[in-house]
């Protein structure tokens, strides 16, 4: 799932056209916790999840790699 959610942010954050500290901002975090969930050396709580998701329009599951469809 790590890899499959670190592709998957870099995917919507590039489609967007957004930087990690446009993205960190939004979601109330530092722009190194953000990067480290690219580099997949950390894993989002929940919470951060949901709103990375809702700021890429695109589900949970697209995100961690259960569904093709965003």
């Amino acid at each position: 799932m790590r890899r499959v959610l670190a592709q998957r942010l870099k995917l919507c954050r590039d489609k967007k056209g957004f930087t990690q500290g446009q993205v960190a901002i939004y979601c109330d975090i530092t722009e190194k916790a953000y990067q480290n969930y690219e580099l997949m050396t950390r894993e989002p709580k929940i919470e951060i999840l949901i709103r990375i998701a809702d700021l890429f329009e695109v589900s949970l599951d697209y995100l961690v790699g259960r569904t093709e469809q965003p």
